[in-house]
């Protein structure tokens, strides 16, 4: 049976991804795995970045003895697979990404930084801050926010990956999007795309940025291949 890994987003963690690993379940062996730092995972000594966390991935990859598995990741988790097939060639067989950000500049970190504010989700949201509070324990979720937003500054003095990367990933890759997602533009992943040698598109109907506004069932059929985006 094929083997998929499935990543979650920035501040999310694998159980996010519980209701869809159900669902392919039955087609694939599905592994999920938490970032460091996410999910009560211990929190590392340096600062968050995609390079740490594809490294994290890929060390899941030989402790399990995944041969080229799919790798499916929302958001953040996108980026993080994209890293992988641009910098470490045949690791993955095929990825999938949904509502990945690819354009940061420092004007684009600095706005997406006010996202991560834990002072402003306490007072905005404090049922989203009693989530994620639970979601890390016993992890401080606050910390959590901290080196996010200081992963996204980094981000935006310097993108891990520029559009000079795209041309040379191999990989087939199906690039995601819903069409009222208002965190990444449909600008951004139609110049990725169009840049990726091998590369699909799908605009999903009706689907802002949050994974739980995506349609189950027409995100596993799209992930098995049912359905394909426009080559």
């Amino acid at each position: 049976m094929q083997s998929i890994v499935l990543l979650h987003g920035a501040i999310g963690a694998a159980s996010q991804l519980q209701t869809l690993a159900n669902a392919l379940s039955g087609r694939y062996a599905v592994h999920t795995i938490n970032f460091t730092g996410h999910g009560g995972t211990p929190m590392p000594e340096g600062p968050f970045s995609m390079e740490l966390f594809a490294g994290q991935v890929l060390d899941y990859l030989e402790q399990h003895q995944l041969q080229s598995p799919i790798v499916f990741g929302y958001s953040m988790g996108g980026y993080v697979g994209m890293y992988i097939a641009r910098h470490h060639p045949g690791k993955i067989s095929r990825l999938i990404t949904l509502a990945t950000k690819w354009q940061w500049d420092e004007a684009i970190a600095a706005k997406q930084q006010r996202l991560f504010d834990a002072a402003l989700i306490l007072e905005k949201s404090p049922a989203f801050a009693q989530q994620l509070e639970k979601m890390h324990a016993p992890n401080d979720w606050k910390e959590l926010l901290s080196r996010t937003g200081a992963m996204l500054t980094a981000l935006g003095a310097s993108n891990t990956l520029s559009m000079e990367d795209y041309p040379q990933v191999q990989t087939p890759s199906l690039i995601m999007q819903g069409d009222k997602d208002r965190m990444v533009s449909l600008e951004e992943t139609l110049a990725v795309y169009r840049a990726l040698p091998a590369g699909s598109l799908c605009i999903l109907p009706d689907t802002n940025h949050p994974l739980e506004s995506a349609d189950l069932r027409w995100l596993v059929s799209l992930i098995s291949g049912d359905r394909g985006g426009n080559n």
